[in-house]
């Protein structure tokens, strides 16, 4: 059994929060250098050249990328031969968004109660997902994730007997309606099968994946191409304003399901789809 104290996950998160804010991933940076040199509108263009000149500042001055440093999504691999001592992990978390937040001064977005609409002034709380895995080892993602692309996500329980091409034209549907409010070019997660609430897990999970990257399965993958190259056929282009790239990737996540059902959710993250690791 490794211990881990509490104190070493509040120091992780506290850097990750600011890391995750500071520092666009490399792929979603090589992601929309590429978006520049192929999109054919001078408008949308011009737009990816900006963006690019506002990610290469924050990253050279250590400031947030975003002014929506957005509320702290965490993912949490824990090992189970790890005893974590001197506190909960859900308390840790929580005291190193804290301190990521306010330390990094980041904008604290996050009220304690969806109705009275206190801010909490530190980002808390965060949003907590938990998964055991083998060995002894913790490992944390946080991914700050701004409301312009949360707020675009869109749910849908499908049909069973639909097929994968109404999986599509959901997508493209969400896309769509969502228009120019997350901020493309986007980053497109999908997360198809279990129950509603593991769809909507998966679908943000899915926004970590590697743009580089396809999926593994091939099947998924040639979804994955047919809702992309649909949702470029939108024209809705960089910042809404018009062009060939609207989205930067599309991941669906499958899972096993119910022989009643078909959830499907789409969660969108914008060019900001930001995210930082480390393993404790």
């Amino acid at each position: 059994m490794r211990e881990i104290a509490y104190e070493e996950i509040v120091q992780a998160v506290r850097d990750l929060c600011i890391q995750a804010n500071c520092h666009l991933p490399m792929d979603v940076r090589a992601a929309i250098e590429r978006a520049e040199r192929t999109e054919r509108s001078p408008v949308g263009k011009a737009i990816l050249g900006d963006l690019e000149e506002n990610f290469k500042f924050a990253d050279e001055r250590g400031l947030p990328i975003c002014q929506d440093t957005g509320m702290a999504v965490v993912f949490a691999e824990l090992g189970q031969e790890v005893h974590i001592t001197g506190g909960l992990l859900s308390d840790a978390v929580d005291e190193g968004v804290a301190r990521g937040y306010v330390e990094g001064h980041l904008r604290c977005s996050v009220v304690g109660d969806p109705l009275r609409r206190v801010n909490t002034n530190d980002n808390t709380p965060a949003v907590l997902h938990l998964s055991m895995t083998a060995g002894d080892r913790l490992r944390l993602i946080v991914a700050p994730k701004g409301f312009g692309s949360e707020n675009m996500t869109a749910l849908r329980m499908l049909k069973p007997s639909v097929g994968p091409d109404a999986v599509v034209d959901f997508i493209v549907e969400a896309v769509s309606k969502a228009g120019s409010n997350p901020c493309p070019p986007i980053v497109v997660g999908v997360g198809l099968g279990g129950t509603a609430e593991m769809a909507a897990i998966l679908a943000k999970k899915a926004l970590l994946r590697p743009l580089d990257q396809h999926n593994a399965d091939p099947f998924y993958a040639d979804l994955e191409a047919k809702a992309l190259e649909r949702i470029e056929r939108l024209g809705i282009g960089p910042q809404g304003l018009g062009g060939s790239t609207t989205a930067l990737s599309v991941c669906i996540l499958p899972y096993g399901t119910h022989i009643a059902g078909l959830p499907c959710v789409v969660n969108i993250g914008c060019h900001v789809t930001r995210h930082a690791e480390m393993t404790l």
